[in-house]
């Protein structure tokens, strides 16, 4: 499982919504089959993304179109800084995205803030994304897809899962993390089990990489079976 840096982890917690007036993506690209890939901190995801990717889907990471939007010059850098402060702003000019995560992490109101900053431009970047896709199949990452009503905008929901003790292992060893502060990170979190209810795909990530592909690969032949035209 590819680590993810402090910074990217920083904006992990960023939640985002594809709905336009309650509409359904899916029905904006009836040409595309899309799977939103969700699961909290440390289950896995980027590893079940680049199997998707390994397979033929197209990839979206919406945590890294959230730390786009916010470079210097981005749509939303201006409203970042002027909500934030200039003391979110590191030496090279660019916003600290690990001091900004600190901020919201202790705040709620804060973290409501950033995200209505970002949720609009996050928003149009993951539609271009998608219009522009050359593959049937795209894959949505992010974290919190279900708290913006996932289910009404992608074909299926892919859930990564893990215990909680492998998560936090994992969060200490790749991230270097203290246990207090992985801890932390995965308290701040909406529940695990409530994405598992909601789930269409249950990928289980506790065991080595090559048992999670073969999950991968055993659900991506499902799809092909809808059809010959579903994931090409």
């Amino acid at each position: 499982m590819r680590a993810m840096s402090p910074v990217r982890h920083a904006l992990s917690i960023y939640t985002w919504s594809l709905t336009k007036g309650g509409k359904s993506l899916s029905g904006d690209y009836p040409d595309k089959y899309l799977i939103g890939l969700t699961g909290n901190i440390a289950v896995g995801k980027s590893l079940v993304r680049q199997c998707l990717v390994d397979l033929g889907a197209a990839a979206i990471d919406a945590d890294r179109v959230a730390h786009q939007v916010i470079l210097r010059g981005g749509p939303a850098f201006d409203d970042v800084v002027q909500a934030f402060g200039a003391e979110v702003i590191g030496a090279d000019g660019e916003i600290n995205r690990a001091a900004l995560g600190k901020i919201v992490f202790a705040d709620q109101a804060k973290l409501r803030a950033l995200e209505a900053i970002t949720h609009p431009p996050v928003r149009e970047v993951i539609h271009q994304r998608i219009r522009s896709a050359e593959r049937r199949v795209v894959v949505i990452e992010a974290i919190k897809l279900l708290e913006g009503n996932l289910r009404q905008v992608v074909d299926a929901v892919w859930v990564v899962n893990a215990a909680p003790e492998t998560r936090l292992k994992r969060l200490m060893r790749e991230r270097g993390l203290s246990e207090h502060i992985a801890r932390q990170r995965m308290a701040a979190q909406h529940s695990q089990a409530d994405k598992l209810r909601l789930a269409d795909v249950i990928i289980e990530n506790d065991g080595d990489a090559a048992e999670t592909r073969e999950q991968v690969r055993r659900h991506w032949r499902d799809i092909r079976h809808r059809g010959p035209e579903s994931t090409e």
